[in-house]
């Protein structure tokens, strides 16, 4: 069983906070672009559906971008996290970055409580969960942007299949993994001893799953103990913590072996 490892303050932000940042959204963007004008790509093609996966992960990657931003780890200057944050929670789903940033504190300031907008307290069920969290964070002006892109890339010239399959699908199963990697498994009841002091688990590790399933947000643990380091270094959160426990572990087992020995 790991250990919690001791209070990490995190590095300042990195120049390349913003290169990430950039690169991701425009990874986003670009890889968008290029599925709803190319028409030697037919959406009913085996191949499209590689292309709605891979946008979809860019759409969690366009999330976890702004979520960074919340947290001050794109850049040290403030309003570059909120120029970052906002624009990438408008294009992730017309969402509001001040509403988030206020939701966010309050899941970081009480986890798995009644004041935790991000957690279900009547029932640790996938879908009734889904559905209260969708519901606390689905406002009416959002949906009137969405529905507004909608129509401009309809204006535009994409056809309304194009825009359902590689625009609106994607965006559907990104907010899943969100969920799903993101907020259920690393919340839900009950709890173990190695989810204190924080109230979350985290994945196994497994670097390259960490980064494909949820761009390493499934060490959930390692976020929560440290707030201030960005997605890209949440890996090196987790070996610390890896090593941390094996070294407890084995000076623990030494009293009983140096016993054994004699």
């Amino acid at each position: 069983m790991e250990t919690p490892a001791r209070q990490h303050r995190p590095a300042p932000p990195s120049p390349w906070g913003v290169v990430i940042a950039l690169t991701v959204m425009g990874a986003w963007g670009g890889h968008l672009a290029w599925v709803l004008t190319r028409a030697e790509l037919p959406w009913e093609e085996p191949l499209a559906w590689l292309h709605v996966a891979l946008q979809a992960w860019l759409y969690t990657g366009l999330f976890i971008t702004g979520h960074d931003a919340m947290h001050g780890t794109v850049s040290h200057r403030r309003w570059v996290n909120e120029a970052v944050g906002t624009v990438a929670c408008f294009l992730f789903a017309g969402l509001s970055y001040r509403r988030l940033v206020v939701n966010h504190r309050a899941h970081h300031a009480q986890p798995t409580s009644e004041d935790d907008p991000d957690f279900s307290t009547r029932s640790q069920s996938f879908w009734p969960w889904l559905g209260t969290f969708m519901a606390r964070y689905t406002t009416l002006p959002q949906l009137g942007v969405m529905a507004a892109k909608f129509n401009v890339l309809l204006f535009l010239g994409v056809s309304q299949p194009r825009v359902l399959v590689f625009w609106v699908l994607p965006s559907l199963l990104g907010t899943l993994q969100l969920f799903y990697f993101g907020t259920y498994l690393p919340h839900r009841r009950p709890e173990t001893p190695d989810m204190a002091p924080h109230h979350a688990r985290t994945l196994p590790r497994n670097h390259l799953w960490a980064l494909l399933s949820c761009f390493f947000f499934g060490y959930h643990w390692e976020h929560h103990e440290s707030p201030g380091t960005p997605w890209w270094r949440l890996w090196r959160l987790k070996d610390a913590r890896v090593r941390e426990a094996a070294l407890t572990q084995a000076a623990g087992a030494l009293p009983g072996q140096e016993g054994a020995t004699r």
